[in-house]
Formats: structure tokens, sequence, C-alpha cells
């Protein structure tokens, strides 16, 4: 099945256009004046149109109410040329832009098309002049019949000019609708509708999101479901195609009768169930009377079948047991471009019909688009297959598939010059756990997902980073490991309780972010997590202990294998729902505890929860000072520096932070790649040749680069700093220094913020005694 879209051709004047199925060009981009007469011969009214054909289907003359020179014609009739039927004249009323001709004709002059609503006060009779193939009927008018539409355009302006009714043409701006397969003309086409009258189910619709029965996610979409059901106007729930669920409507064709126009008569339609039931309907209608039964030939609107979702797949409208129990359901999940189109009907018709509103909350994912940020499309070209990101592709397969498709000449150009430009090695096989994590780490965007695979390219690396690292760690497990049933905290190494309370905020913010529905934010809280902590730094600080075999460690290396298999496990099962074949994987290999109930998946398996005795914030406290010294130091190597370790110096303005440093002064040794580090107090004199940095105004690091320190570069680095450090003391002077500051802002506020300031001046200082020690 091929499906088209409509493009739309902006005209500015009078375009002659080709037109498939018409030998000569055809006229657009003009409003064509013309005179009806009017009946006892009062003269004429003059109306104008940009489709002159649809004229010949004209019911009815709408005059704009402020039009002082038909005001006096109200309620009288004006005379059809070609027909001889009779058109009301309405002033009190008007009706749509004249583009959709059909039914009435607007009055000119100086009146744009857009500036009249539907009269709702007058209940015109559309008649529909065209046939399906776009031929006129019966009801223009027998010199016209049988014709195609754009012929019967050039035919009815001769016609009108035989008869001295033809006024004028003039151009008029206007879009064109045109088929992007065929390249026809697409115009709209009057024919009869069924109709759902949405008004009551609106307000509750209404009713229920602003009680919050209906929760909608993110909030600010609750303004468009207001925008929508606010200014709901009747549902069109018939459409013309061959494919959907059929109207249930059938049309009661008396013994006698011809059957000319299904539905011509509106008091003959039995909507029921099944034909079974309209028969006994239409026999309870029309007691002792032949009849014929004929099925409406028209399907639902797709958004009508898809609105019974929530109650079609629990069996209604039987009364089942799956309805019971599960109806209403918690959470839909869609797009927000389908807020309306889909939801709010699910809405409506489940409080209608269900008896109660289908869902809780409403979560609404972003659009994802292309990384440029356009909309993805065929006629671009830049559509992304899921598959191919998952599987990879080669760029020849890419192109080849646009080839396959059913682009013009043009766009298939442009298409292939974009593939090109945007995988120029093809897509690379990032699998789907890569492809799901980044599509959910990308909800942090708005409304709109700018998806580009390098990102995804960049987590598939993740992965098989977090594969290296896990499978590491195992093997330091050991074969025969057996984790203890509960973990004693107290008694192990600092670095062990750390990476555990770490591990417990990575819990507790993941845990508060998806209830809250945050999905990017718990993503983000487990990567942190896994690469920057328990990769980055415990992993790294642990390796000593399984490097050196001596007996004096066995109770540390105990500890960490320990505090190594709470991680992996809690870890794990963390990260499945986004990742969820790689930690399967990895999981089902975790050696268990003995005695314990093992779950035959990690599926099953319970999902983290915080453990109040891993807390441990002022460890946490001194690991933040402690990781900032070592990125501090590790900023310092020159980049020509790839093995060789250079000798450091810790400047402690206290004593509480040389004992933090003492305390830890392995583990910066370790991780920095630093030959040793020498704790200085204040008195002491730096060494020479050193590149200097701030950690806080309580600590300076220093490394001896001996010959290869360059004054200039450094400088610049402290030049740099200083600056950094001034913009934020700045800012923070002038919150302090606000109107109303000191009465509103809490007294807990204005002492951090005073302490925050402080710390600025104490590290300016400090930067600016490295500066003349570098000048010196």
């Amino acid at each position: 099945m091929l499906f088209s879209q409509v493009d739309h051709l902006e005209l500015k004047e009078e375009t002659m256009l080709k037109v498939p199925g018409y030998s000569s060009p055809v006229q657009f981009g003009v409003l064509i004046s013309f005179a009806y007469p009017l009946e006892e011969g009062l003269g004429e009214i003059i109306v104008a149109t940009t489709r002159i054909e649809t004229m010949l289907g004209d019911t009815a003359i709408a005059v704009h109410p402020e039009d002082k020179r038909y005001k006096h014609l109200h309620g009288k009739h004006a005379i059809h040329p070609f027909n001889g039927r009779k058109l009301k004249i309405i002033c009190d009323a008007v009706l749509v832009d004249p583009t959709f001709g059909t039914g009435a004709v607007k009055i000119t002059p100086a009146h744009d098309p857009n500036d009249f609503e539907v009269g709702k006060r007058h209940n015109l009779e559309f008649i529909n002049i065209f046939t399906d193939d776009g031929k006129i009927n019966s009801n223009g008018g027998a010199q016209f019949e049988g014709m195609a539409r754009f012929a019967a355009r050039v035919a009815v302006i001769d016609a009108l000019k035989e008869k001295g009714l033809y006024k004028d043409t003039k151009k008029n701006e206007m879009n064109l609708g045109i088929c992007s397969r065929s390249n026809d003309v697409v115009e709209p086409m009057i024919k009869p509708q069924w109709f759902v009258n949405c008004h009551t189910m609106a307000k509750a619709g209404l009713d229920a999101v602003r009680s919050k029965k209906i929760e909608i996610i993110p909030q600010q979409y609750e303004q468009d479901w207001y925008r929508w059901l606010e200014n709901i106007r009747d549902w069109c729930v018939s459409r013309q195609l061959w494919w959907g669920h059929r109207v249930p409507a059938w049309y009661v064709t008396l013994e006698d009768e011809q059957l000319n126009d299904l539905g011509s008569n509106n008091d003959r339609w039995i909507v029921a169930r099944n034909e079974c039931d309209a028969m006994l309907e239409a026999q309870k209608k029309y007691p002792g009377k032949k009849f014929q039964l004929n099925q409406d030939p028209d399907v639902l609107d797709t958004w009508f079948s898809s609105g019974l979702f929530p109650l079609t797949v629990l069996g209604w409208p039987d009364d089942t047991a799956d309805l019971r129990a599960f109806y209403p359901t918690s959470v839909l999940e869609t797009g927000l471009d389908i807020l309306f189109f889909w939801v709010a009907r699910m809405v409506m018709m489940g409080m209608q019909l269900g008896g109660d509103v289908p869902f809780q909350k409403v979560y609404l994912h972003p659009m994802i688009r292309d990384a440029h940020g356009r909309k993805m499309s065929k006629s671009l070209g830049n559509v992304v297959d899921p598959l191919e990101v998952i599987n990879g592709t080669t760029l020849e397969d890419l192109l080849k598939r646009l080839e396959e498709g059913n682009l013009d000449p043009n766009e298939l150009s442009v298409a292939r010059e974009g593939k090109k430009k945007d995988f120029p090695d093809g897509i690379a096989e990032c699998g789907t756990d890569a492809l799901r994590f980044a599509l959910i780490s990308y909800t942090s965007q708005s409304d709109k997902i700018n998806l580009d695979i390098k990102r995804v390219v960049g987590y598939r690396q993740w992965c098989n980073k977090l594969w290296n690292a896990i499978r590491f760690a195992m093997g330091k497990l050991g074969d025969h490991y057996a984790p203890p049933a509960t973990i004693v905290v107290s008694s192990m190494p600092p670095v062990c309780k750390w990476i555990l309370s770490v591990l417990n905020k990575a819990i507790g913010k993941t845990v508060t972010s998806l209830e809250a529905y945050k999905f990017a934010d718990a993503t983000s809280a487990i990567y942190s997590w896994w690469q920057y902590q328990l990769c980055d730094v415990f992993i790294e600080a642990v390796k000593p202990y399984f490097f050196n075999d001596s007996q004096e460690f066995d109770s540390a290396r105990a500890a960490c294998r320990d505090a190594l298999w709470v991680c992996l496990d809690n870890g794990l099962r963390l990260l499945h729902p986004f990742m969820p074949y790689v930690t399967e994987e990895l999981w089902q290999r975790l050696p268990q505890p003995k005695d314990s109930c093992r779950k035959t998946s990690i599926m099953i398996s319970e999902y983290p929860s915080v453990v109040k005795e891993w807390a441990d914030d002022k460890l946490e406290s001194e690991f933040g000072i402690i990781l900032d010294t070592v990125n501090k130091l590790r900023s310092l190597k020159p980049p020509t520096d790839t093995n060789e370790r250079r000798p450091a110096f810790a400047l402690c303005r206290g004593e509480d932070i040389a004992a933090t440093v003492q305390c830890y002064q392995s583990l910066v040794v370790s991780l920095s790649s630093v030959s040793s580090l020498k704790i200085l107090a204040e008195s002491d004199e730096t060494p020479p040749d050193c590149s200097t940095a701030v950690v806080n105004k309580d600590l300076s690091v220093y490394l001896q680069l001996q010959g290869a320190l360059n004054a200039e570069v450094e400088l610049e680095k402290l030049r740099k700093k200083r600056d950094e450090i001034q913009k934020l003391q700045h800012a923070l002077s002038q919150k302090m220094e606000a109107s109303g500051y000191r009465e509103k802002a809490p007294p807990s506020v204005q002492e951090e913020d005073m302490r925050k300031l402080t710390a600025f001046f104490e590290q300016l200082r400090v930067i600016g005694e490295a500066e003349k020690k570098l000048d010196a």
C-alpha cells in the first residue's frame, strides 16, 4: 500500500498548471466574479469564487452581515442559471472560505475569505456535484453532466459569458494542494458524513484532568489538553477508505423504492451492533413492510477505533474478568503529538462507555527528529530505521534503501546527499541496549529529540567498557567466592564505605526520578555512578589490594570483594530497565549468597532500594575533596607525560584539611598517577619548577615538572582560573547586595553565601601568590 501526502504550492497570481489527465494547462490563482439573477426581476447579486465549477451545486448565498449593499435581500431568492434551483439569500450568517464552494457562495468585495465562519443558525443543504472520479453528476445541470472538474471550469465560464452573467477575473493569492505521488490537484469534495457530538464527553475529560483524576506528564501539556477540549467540535467519524472498521449503520430501502442515493433520507438509517440486530430494529420501525438493508460503505476514523483500545483489549463490551480486574489501567505512554487525536478520544470514550477514566497517568514522550532538528520524512530521506542502528548498516545499503522507495528524482538526489553527509561510513552496530539508553537519556529535551547516532555509538562503547569492568571485577571475586548474607559496613575500609554510600545516593535518585517520570535524570544518576564512581574510582582504588598477596591485606581484600559484589548486584539491577539485555547476561553470571532463593531472571528480582545504614555524608564530603585533588593533579600533567610519574605536593592551610589528605594520601598517589605526595603546611616553602592548581581555599596542589615547566602556560591557566572565580564572586556579591536580600533570605542561606564569598576571596589570594612565584 502506497501512502501519499499533500504538498502545498503557494500561488501569488494567475498561474497555468499542467494537471494529470488534462491536455491543456488549468487556470489557478484567480477569483472569478459572476452574477445570480434575483427572483421577481429584482436585479442581480454578484458573487465570487476560486472554484467556479462548484457553483453548479450552490444551494444558498451567504452575505456578510456588514455588507449594506445586499442586506435588504435577506430571505429572498436568487435563481440558479443552469438548473433553476432557488438559492436562499442569508445575510445574518456566513459560510466558509469560497474554495470550499459547494453548498453556498460568499459575497465579496473587500472581505478576506478567512474572515468568514460557518453560520450555525441555518440548516443549509449541501449538494455534492462531483462523483468519486471528479466528474460532474446530474445535480449540476444536464449540459455539464459527465464533464471532468477542470473541463467544467472552462465550460461554466463560457456558459456564464453567453448568459451575460460573467463579470471579471482577478488575481488571488492561494495555497494549492498537490498530491506528492500523482501531482494531481487535491481539493475538498463535500460528502455526507457521520458525526459524534463531543461536548458532554469533552467536559468530562476536562474535569478528569482538572481534578487530577488523570495526571498529564510533563505538566505543561495540560494547557494543550484544555485548549483542545474547551474548543471541541463535533467529531467526523466516517472515512471513505478501503480499510478500517466499517460504520455499523444500515440504510433501509422500502419495497418499490429505488436506491438512487444511499443516505438521502436520514430517517432511514438504523445503527446497530450487527446486521441481525439492524434487521430486528428495521422490522420494528417498519412493521409489515418489505425492505432491503444496505450497510454504509464508509469505515470509522482510525482514532475512533483506536480510542476503544483500553476497553477492547480487556474484552469489552462483554463483562469479562480482565475488564473488572484491570480497567482502569494505570499509565499510558505515548507521543505528545497525539494528545488530542488519541489520548483525548480514549478518555472521552472510556468514560462514556467504560464508566471511568481509562488510565490515571499519561506520560508524553518527545518526538524524534534527525540530528539537525528536522522532522523525519520520506521525502527528505532522513528517516532512521531503529533496526539499522541496532544491527548496523553500510552507506551503500542506506542508499540502496532510498532507491527502493518511491521518491521522485529531485527528492532522491537530496536524500542521497543527506545520507552521504550524515553517515559517510554507514551506521555502526549499536545494539538494542545502547539505543534504548540513548533515547531515554534524550528525554530531558522538551518536545523533540534531535537524534545524533554518534551519541548512541558512545553508549555502545560504554556498554563495552561496562562489560570489561565487570569481567575484571568478577575475576577478582574468584571462582569460589560466596557473598555473605549480610554486609557489615562498619568494619570496611573507607573506600568501600564511600562506594556504598554513593551507590545508596544513586539508588535514591534513580527511584525518585522514576517515580516522577523524569527518566533522563534516572539515566544520568545511573551512568554517573557506574562510570565516574565505580569504574573510575572504586575499581582503580581497590586494585592494589588484589595485586598484593600480603596477609596484612586479607581483611581489606575480603571487604573489597563484598563491597564489589554488592555494587555489581545492585548496579546491574538498577540499570536493568534501561539496558535489559547486557544486564541480564552479566547478572546471570554473578555468584549468589548461599541458601538464598535465586530468581530465575534479573527481570523478576527486586529493584534496589535505599539502605539507611550505608549513608555517610561526612565520608562523601571528604572523598569529594580527595577526588577534586586527584582531578587537579591530573590536569597539571603535561600532555607529553604518558607513563612518567612526577612528585606532587599538597599545601594544606589548617589541621583538618591536612588530616584528610594524610588519611587518603596513598589513594591520591594511586589515582593521580604521581610518584609521591608530600603534605606541606602553610609555613613550608613550596618547591621550585611546579605547576599549581587551587582545589579550594584550604588546599592547593603542586606538580613538580622540573625541566618541563612552561611559566607562560602556567600563568595563562592561573589567569583563566582567576577570571572564572571573579565572575562567580561578582555574581554572588550582586545577589547579596540586592534590595530585600537581608530581609527575605533565610539566615542559613545568608551564612552559606558569606562562606562561599570568603572562599572566593581566599582562592584569589592563593592564585595571586602562585602568580608571584611564577613571575619570580
